[in-house]
């Protein structure tokens, strides 16, 4: 079998820091070659795998000001379906564009949507499911409109994730400084209930960072940026909980499952996926709103740490990912 994978180009695959949508794509391109699919990845020429790169894109627009996100992105996606009569499957990583090139080509397409953002993307969606299989990353971002082909959760390498059994008394908050993600919530939270909040993530919006975690920045309230590697980890397994209070139908999540990998339980807005991932009670808390995660903070260290990183084992690993893409494949394929 012979996939050709379509990475998007806003950041290298795998990421050096921030870049979920090619952090899965690396994850299961990876798994995939380790059980002997030939796997051709689609990324920007920076990017790394144990695969064959194919790459016209120079480097991530995200980190090069000289790369033109659109232009680029035409680039990347002709040299790709230039290239489809090469493989069996074209597995598509990088949101509707690729769709404009499906019925030009005989190849077969999966495009797993990583977020089903708005009805506004409906029109390059609902036209093709008849060419198109399409995976969510959780029933809870499935449309109701869309057909899907199945539901496969991400899935992470838990090796890489060290387990920390005692954690610590301060909070953690993973994500992007963006209104979605409840940082000031985060830091409202660590506020009322008198611990140290830890912040990390890239700045995506620059004012909301400026008005909602800047003015309650002190010793005991700390950014640090986004971070990678063994600072990363670290952070992840230090912490008594990861507050995880978004204001959106977050339709995965995937620093939820990493701290839990690590031992930390994770309180989550009862929104999106998050039932889907925190086991209420066993892995996590779920909470009403972010008032009430007061309150849960007084209740999670009641929490088995070693119950969340055996959840993380049994339900999304990396492994179990690429079996299910594997299944997807052959079925499509006859």
């Amino acid at each position: 079998m012979k996939i050709a994978m379509i990475a998007p180009i806003a950041w290298r695959t795998p990421p050096r820091h921030y870049g979920p949508w090619e952090l899965v794509t690396s994850l299961l391109t990876e798994a995939l070659v380790a059980k002997g699919i030939d796997v051709t990845l689609f990324a920007t020429r920076d990017s790394a795998t144990s695969g064959t790169l194919a790459g016209v894109v120079p480097a991530p627009y995200e980190e090069d000001p000289a790369i033109d996100a659109k232009v680029w992105e035409y680039a990347h996606l002709s040299h790709i379906f230039s290239r489809a009569g090469e493989f069996d499957l074209i597995h598509n990583q990088a949101d509707f564009p690729a769709h404009a090139f499906a019925p030009l080509v005989d190849t077969p397409m999966v495009t797993t949507i990583h977020g089903f953002s708005s009805d506004r993307i409906l029109p390059m969606y609902k036209p093709f499911e008849d060419r198109v299989h399409y995976v969510a990353i959780s029933d809870a971002d499935r449309h109701p409109s869309l057909r899907y082909a199945a539901t496969i959760h991400h899935g992470i390498r838990l090796n890489e994730f060290p387990f920390d059994a005692e954690g610590s008394d301060d909070l953690l908050f993973f994500g992007r400084m963006h209104p979605d993600k409840g940082a000031g919530e985060a830091i409202r939270v660590a506020q009322a209930s008198g611990r140290r909040l830890d912040l990390y993530g890239i700045v995506q919006d620059s004012g909301y960072f400026e008005r909602e975690v800047v003015p309650h920045l002190n010793d005991r309230i700390v950014y640090h940026g986004p971070v990678g590697g063994d600072t990363r980890l670290k952070a992840l397994g230090g912490a008594k909980a990861l507050l995880h209070l978004i204001n959106f139908d977050e339709p995965f999540g995937l620093s939820v499952i990493e701290a839990m990998a690590c031992g930390t339980p994770v309180i989550a807005v009862n929104r999106g996926s998050m039932p889907e991932l925190i086991d209420d009670g066993t892995t996590g808390l779920l909470v009403a709103s972010a008032e009430a995660a007061v309150d849960a903070i007084e209740r999670v260290g009641g929490i088995d740490r070693a119950a969340c990183r055996a959840a993380v084992a049994v339900r999304f690993s990396v492994e179990a990912m690429a079996e299910k893409y594997i299944a997807l494949y052959n079925e499509i394929l006859g």
